[in-house]
């Protein structure tokens, strides 16, 4: 992957593009809590998703202690990252989506070294993520960016820590 990947700020305008991002390219089940109702893309997930995201702009001194990002490649924003404050000031957990089309071809793994470098920016000491053992996309960009993983026997859930400072040095140009 030759493009670079940046991290913007949730206005409102990028809010949107968000949202036709999901729309078009996800599953509400991959991009957003669940929201009761038919299956899809209904008015009242649209209006949650947004809602969602808006409530997070205060950042992670905010009420809610957390803040998102498009996920911007080649000029256009093809999903989102967050960060959240977790067991106190100098822990954060941190998560992300991408649309399906921009999947797979290593947006993931250059959108958390930002994430990482957002984080040792606001001070943290270490950061930490969840996913899923089957997922091996979110698998391969933590480890490209040197995250411990462990897993529970017989737990399809893995962990994943590390200290963004750390992960830093080894950042590529």
């Amino acid at each position: 992957m030759t493009a670079r990947v940046d991290l913007r700020q949730l206005d409102e305008e990028a809010l949107q593009s968000l949202l036709t991002v999901a729309v078009g390219d996800a599953a509400p089940t991959e991009v957003m809590p669940p929201v009761a109702g038919p299956p899809g893309w209904t008015a009242d997930r649209r209006a949650a998703f947004l809602a969602w995201h808006r409530a997070r702009r205060t950042g992670l001194g905010g009420p809610l202690r957390e803040s998102t990002y498009a996920i911007v490649h080649g000029g256009r924003i093809v999903g989102s990252a967050r960060l959240a404050r977790h067991d106190g000031p100098y822990v954060l957990e941190t998560g992300m989506w991408l649309g399906r089309s921009s999947r797979g071809v290593g947006i993931g793994t250059l959108a958390l070294r930002e994430v990482l470098a957002e984080a040792a920016n606001a001070g943290a000491h270490a950061v930490i993520a969840e996913t899923t053992a089957d997922n091996t996309g979110a698998l391969a960009a933590l480890r490209h960016n040197g995250a411990h993983l462990t897993a529970a026997p017989g737990s399809p859930h893995v962990h994943a820590r590390w200290e963004p400072r750390q992960a830093q040095r080894g950042r590529m140009p």
